[in-house]
């Protein structure tokens, strides 16, 4: 609460005065002039600093989602490398005359000659 009294002290009419009195409001517009300049400075470099931190956070969200991508590739690579080994693996066994014969049997349920086949039930 500082109230300026007031006085009852009348100015007089110099030009020393009026040289004091323009230099106060000179200095007066001159610090409202380096505020407002301050004001556009700290905005500038606030909005600068907003848009750098956010470019910041969105690349590394990409990142992470195309680590995480890569991750889920690689495993899918894997699984398809042991799959082809496999089917290769088959391929193999069906140039074999007795495998194919074996795989027959057990699938189609076929037999030789003379023999009986019996379906156990699984458990």
């Amino acid at each position: 609460m500082n109230v300026p009294r007031r006085t009852n002290v009348t100015k007089l009419s110099s030009t020393y005065m009026a040289e004091h009195e323009e230099k106060k409001q000179k200095a007066a517009r001159r610090r409202r002039a380096v505020a407002v300049r301050l004001a556009v400075w700290s905005l500038l470099f606030a909005m600068f600093a907003s848009a750098l931190v956010y470019t910041l956070h969105s690349q590394a969200k990409a990142i992470n989602a195309k680590t995480a991508e890569q991750q889920k590739l690689k495993e899918e690579l894997a699984k398809l490398g042991r799959q082809e080994k496999q089917l290769k693996e088959e391929i193999k066994k069906l140039h074999d005359d007795d495998y194919i014969a074996e795989l027959a049997r057990k699938k189609y349920y076929l037999s030789k000659d003379g023999e009986i086949i019996f379906v156990l039930p699984e458990k």
